[in-house]
């Protein structure tokens, strides 16, 4: 269990600072816009998967549902409501509420729950092998 935290901690180190160098960085019309919102649920799975590194095979739909609840929140504009000035805060909150923001995290929490699905297909063939 502790190498499947230490995985999940490089994991989570690495998709953190490919998030902040998207964010820095690249200021196209796929990669920010898409490709970030889709790393970023995967940033998080890896998160809390150093802390849960197994069980919670619903995992991907957790995500999905609480990164789609923060876009809708964003919709009700949160941060202006909170009083929020500071631009770093509006940044990590968010302002706008888009689709397309939904699909992109309800691609990435698909392809989690793919490697969630392969993950019990390799478990299940290890342990039929050490029988």
């Amino acid at each position: 269990m502790k190498k499947k935290r230490i995985i999940y901690a490089a994991a989570f180190l690495i998709l953190l600072v490919t998030e902040i160098l998207i964010g820095a960085f690249v200021h196209d019309s796929f990669v920010r816009p898409y490709l970030g919102d889709v790393l970023v649920v995967i940033l998080l799975y890896c998160l809390i998967r150093i802390i849960i590194p197994e069980k919670c095979r619903l995992l991907p739909l957790y995500l999905f549902i609480f990164a789609a609840g923060v876009e809708l929140l964003q919709g009700l504009q949160l941060a202006d409501k909170l009083g929020i000035t500071s631009q770093l805060l509006r940044t990590i909150i968010g302002t706008v509420c888009d689709v397309k923001d939904i699909i992109c995290y309800a691609a990435g929490c698909t392809l989690l729950g793919l490697y969630e699905l392969l993950i019990i297909k390799i478990e299940k063939k290890r342990s039929i092998n050490n029988e």
